[in-house]
């Protein structure tokens, strides 16, 4: 089988000793992708194509080298191609036929053909042999030269005929690694994984960042998705996994920040962060998925406050967006799934948060944070090379939902105090005891081994992920409580 690989537009009209690198940087991520499907494959470059073959033709394995180089950054189309030695005119009407004829019943179609090296004829006259064969021996919809219903592509290079079976469109964008790396900051959410693949898509050796606000759930969640994205869209390249603990930095937030100010200083807190994380990596820029005026935070005014909090450059591939063309995109590269199921953890719940962040009311609010969490929180990170997540126990801890309390046990109310205030849990003849979500876990150890715990909140997603998380800590008496 063979393929003839088409570059992306813009690699085209670099300046020759940039295409030339582009083109390099492509096929090695070629051969880095297709050699497990097929430690033979050849896979060579010239000026305007690259040239995949392999001595193989059995099908399951081209339906796996379609899928690869239609997810490999750099390329625009490819042609699944079909080569035989050119001998005359009439049989490379019969090889055309075998592959085209059946295919042509009732359609209209032409015949183009590209022609290289010395002949007696002509291009557009092997076309009309071709094309005439085909209309006079197959029940087609008849030639149309203007605007047929398909097209058959043929090329004649010297001694060589190749048929194109089949075309199809590449990703686009440039070849991985062939520009600067960045870190995405990703929470698994639609906007986060989309933009991730916005910028692997562009050719950038594209890091994983993760901010943990929701214990081991969430971070199974995000690696994933995390693990997905790599391996479809960017697996030519090792990248890591960062992993920062950041309930510690929520934590410092709710007791010490005015409730206004909470988001836009959480979404500093994670630059910071996010600068030192690439700093270390000796990435130059950051990726976020804000979109202008999606939520309170993403104002103008608050991005500007917000982006003052970094010297780093912070890509926003998404900046213009509408929220319906991101979940489209997501179900287009496969994220969608892993999105809807994200749990939307939120670190921070304001009352009424502003829209219009004033610098030296966040200076003055962020004098209160001490800035120790911060610093253990990015001491505690850890890295993982992206491969290496395939051989974690990617598995959720199983905890128990009730709808109704049981006897003896206690309901937790973990709710902000804020959302507690406004809709109390009232249940009769039943203990509840209101715990914050960011005190959970310290204060968890102090209460009664011999009773049982309902973690409880609105929408059961933040009980449940800190239910997990505890019963992973090695707690048995713990469940949630879902009415």
């Amino acid at each position: 089988m063979q393929f003839i690989v088409k570059f992306f537009p813009e690699i085209t009209i670099k300046s020759k000793p940039v295409r030339k690198q582009f083109v390099k940087a492509l096929r090695n991520n070629l051969r880095i992708l297709l050699r497990p499907l097929d430690p033979e494959v050849d896979v060579q470059s010239d000026w305007d194509k690259i040239t995949v073959s392999s001595q193989t033709d059995d099908e399951s394995l081209r339906l796996q080298m379609v899928e690869v180089l239609s997810c490999t950054p750099g390329i625009a189309h490819f042609l699944d191609v079909k080569e035989f030695p050119y001998i005359d005119m009439h049989d490379a009407f019969e090889k055309t036929a075998s592959l085209w004829g059946d295919r042509l019943a009732g359609q209209s179609f032409v015949v183009r053909c590209k022609r290289v090296g010395k002949h007696d004829f002509s291009s557009h006259q092997l076309e009309q042999y071709i094309g005439g064969g085909l209309n006079q021996h197959h029940e087609t919809g008849g030639v149309d030269l203007h605007n047929p219903d398909v097209t058959v592509r043929l090329e004649l290079r010297d001694d060589k005929l190749f048929i194109i079976n089949q075309r199809h469109d590449g990703l686009g964008g440039f070849p991985m690694g062939s520009l600067d790396s960045v870190v995405s900051l990703i929470s698994g959410g639609f906007d986060s994984t989309v933009s991730t693949y916005l910028t692997m898509k562009r050719g950038m050796r594209t890091h994983f960042c993760f901010f943990n606000l929701g214990g081991r759930d969430h971070e199974i969640g995000v690696k994933e998705v995390a693990l997905y994205l790599w391996m479809k869209y960017g697996a030519s390249s090792r990248v890591k996994f960062i992993s920062v603990p950041f309930e510690g930095v929520v934590s410092e937030i709710l007791k010490n920040v005015d409730d206004s100010q909470m988001g836009v200083i959480l979404k500093r807190m994670m630059l910071r962060a996010g600068t030192q994380v690439a700093e270390k990596l000796s990435v130059q820029a950051l990726v976020t998925g804000e979109a202008v005026a999606q939520v309170s935070s993403q104002t103008l005014t608050n991005l500007t406050v917000i982006d003052s909090a970094t010297d780093m450059l912070v890509l926003r591939p998404l900046i213009a967006s509408d929220k319906e063309d991101i979940i489209r995109i997501s179900r287009q590269i496969g994220t969608e799934e892993f999105a809807a199921a994200m749990p939307e953890y939120c670190g921070v719940i304001s009352v009424k948060p502003t829209t219009r962040a004033k610098p030296l009311k966040i200076e003055h609010e962020e004098g209160k944070f001490d800035f120790s969490v911060l610093d253990k929180a990015l001491e505690d990170a850890a890295y993982i090379n992206i491969d290496a997540i395939a051989d974690e126990e990617l598995s959720v801890q199983d905890v128990e939902v009730l709808n109704v309390p049981i006897q003896d046990g206690v309901i937790i109310d973990v709710r902000h105090p804020s959302e507690e205030e406004r809709k109390p849990l009232k249940i009769s003849n039943v203990d509840i005891q209101k715990i914050p979500f960011y005190d959970l876990h310290t204060r968890f150890a102090e209460l009664d081994k011999s009773k049982s715990y309902l973690l409880y909140c609105d929408k059961g997603v933040m009980s449940k992920l800190h239910a997990s998380h505890l019963v992973e800590q090695g707690y048995t008496n713990v469940k949630v409580y879902r009415p």
